[in-house]
């Protein structure tokens, strides 16, 4: 790694996180473009590489919610459970079953899509998804209805595991949109995305020992990226009652939409 790869990595951590995080969006959704595109990190090592991310930039909001006492509950116990096995398996399917980056270009795009409409729709709609409190607490959902959730959040986990972004990261809209209170969803979805995100890059890393290829995480991007990533997200949630929150969202909705129609494109470009 050079010095303007070192730099590259810090400084795309920091700022997609700054951005992200007042909208409540994984900063690794959107790094992991960065880090496939721009800083040329293999395949399937860029998918560990995003998990690493995850976990060096998330203890700090995680340790804010253990203060505020967000992090035990039965929607945390529910993403948990789901999400760990399903984030093995997709390690699994993206080694043996989506290693090149044809394949994981459409995975991208399957991802990025969706997540991008929904953006815009929120800035069009205007209505704060925020962090903290929201402006109007619903019902908090009763265990059978969680029960009946269950099967979703672990194809999310498979998902997850396969992108590269840990099971929280896109089960929060999902959740949020079904009408959970933010202050319920962020916390459990933040556990959820840091420990997948250990269970996955584990799960690489041990694939890496006796697999052929760059399955291993690039230690270097993601560590720096991470830790760019710990401090921007920091910023965003400090600076978050100060940023435009509507149009943030639909610049990154415009931009999730972009990026997926031109993966979308090469891949096919690249199988046609």
């Amino acid at each position: 790694m050079t010095w303007a790869d070192a730099v590259l990595s810090v400084t795309a951590g920091l700022l997609i996180s700054v951005v992200t995080t007042p909208v409540g969006v994984s900063g690794a959704v959107f790094l992991l473009p960065v880090q496939l595109s721009v800083l040329a990190v293999p395949n399937p090592a860029v998918t560990p590489t995003n998990l690493l991310f995850n976990i060096v930039a998330g203890p700090g909001a995680l340790l804010r919610y253990r203060r505020r006492g967000g992090l035990a509950g039965p929607l945390t116990r529910l993403l948990l459970l789901g999400t760990l096995p399903g984030v093995v398996v997709g390690a699994v399917i993206r080694v043996f079953v989506v290693p090149g980056p044809d394949g994981f270009r459409l995975v991208i795009a399957a991802l990025l899509f969706p997540l991008g409409l929904w953006l815009c729709l929120r800035a069009a709609t205007d209505r704060s998804w925020r962090v903290g409190p929201p402006h109007r607490r619903g019902p908090t959902p009763s265990r059978p209805r969680l029960a009946a959730f269950a099967g979703v959040v672990g194809v999310v986990g498979v998902v997850g595991g396969i992108y590269g972004v840990g099971g929280g990261s896109i089960l929060g809209p999902v959740l949020v949109g079904r009408g959970m209170p933010v202050a319920v969803v962020a916390p459990a979805a933040l556990a959820s995305t840091f420990v997948t995100s250990v269970a996955g890059a584990a799960t690489f890393s041990a694939l890496a020992l006796t697999g052929r290829g760059d399955i291993a995480p690039e230690w270097g991007v993601g560590l720096l990226c991470g830790l760019g990533g710990l401090v921007g997200g920091y910023l965003g949630a400090h600076l978050q009652p100060r940023l435009p929150e509507r149009a943030l969202r639909g610049t990154l909705g415009a931009l999730a939409v972009a990026l997926a129609v031109v993966y979308a494109a090469q891949a096919a470009a690249s199988l046609g």
